[in-house]
């Protein structure tokens, strides 16, 4: 083989390893890394209108700087300390389950545990009828059941209940920032599906987020 014909060849093999690298990096773009929150500030439901696309994802403050993730990417982890034995045995506590027993994220800011609430403050007033958007809780996967509620002078008010049947829904204000209670009734694995959506002001036109699971890790010791 002369020279120049191996050149050729050599050049030729060049080219097409570098055209399958490229194929691979494009085929294969890299994924976010998964992260598990366990303490701080944290919007579970992270509402956003914008370019006339309303989205729904979860706002990391836990390390004082808010980063918007995918909520498939993250795992809200639940420990042991936020285990309640004492939950009242009188009917309107009876959504926390009949053992007494509930893992609770409280409304409250409190150390070690998630500070979990929701966000509309990034959807411009004015946008939807009403100034109001509907959330929904269309699905929970889990050993028990799951809740989210209010609490004041020790009577509750129930927002979402997967233990009465769902789907479950709640109007909430666009620029609102809430923190609510998050109840468990048992140890586990749980899922939440949430969907949000609104009718805009402007064409009476419904918009959606679409459906978004979020995981919980409920733990027992």
């Amino acid at each position: 083989m002369s020279n120049s014909a191996m050149r050729v060849r050599v050049r030729t093999a060049g080219l097409l390893t570098a055209a399958a690298a490229l194929l691979v990096s494009v085929a294969s773009p890299a994924e976010a890394a998964p992260v598990t929150l366990t303490s701080g500030h944290v919007d579970v439901l992270d509402v956003d209108y914008a370019s006339g696309a309303l989205t729904l994802d979860l706002r990391d403050e836990t390390t004082g700087t808010a980063v918007d993730r995918a909520p498939a990417d993250v795992t809200l982890n639940v420990p042991v300390a936020a285990k309640h034995t004492n939950v009242p045995s009188t009917a309107p506590w009876a959504f926390l389950g009949t053992g007494g027993t509930a893992w609770i994220l409280p409304q409250s800011q409190t150390g070690g545990l998630l500070w979990a609430g929701w966000n509309t403050t990034d959807v411009p007033s004015g946008t939807f009828k009403d100034n109001k958007l509907t959330f929904s809780l269309t699905g929970v996967t889990g050993p028990a059941g799951f809740s989210i509620y209010t609490a004041s002078g020790g009577s509750p008010t129930v927002l979402f209940d997967s233990g009465n049947g769902l789907p479950d829904t709640l109007a909430v204000n666009a620029g609102a920032h809430t923190h609510a209670n998050w109840g468990f009734d048992a140890a586990g694995t749980y899922k939440a599906t949430f969907s949000v959506s609104g009718v805009l002001a402007s064409t009476g036109q419904t918009v959606s987020t679409g459906a978004k699971t979020y995981t919980f890790q409920v733990t027992n010791s």
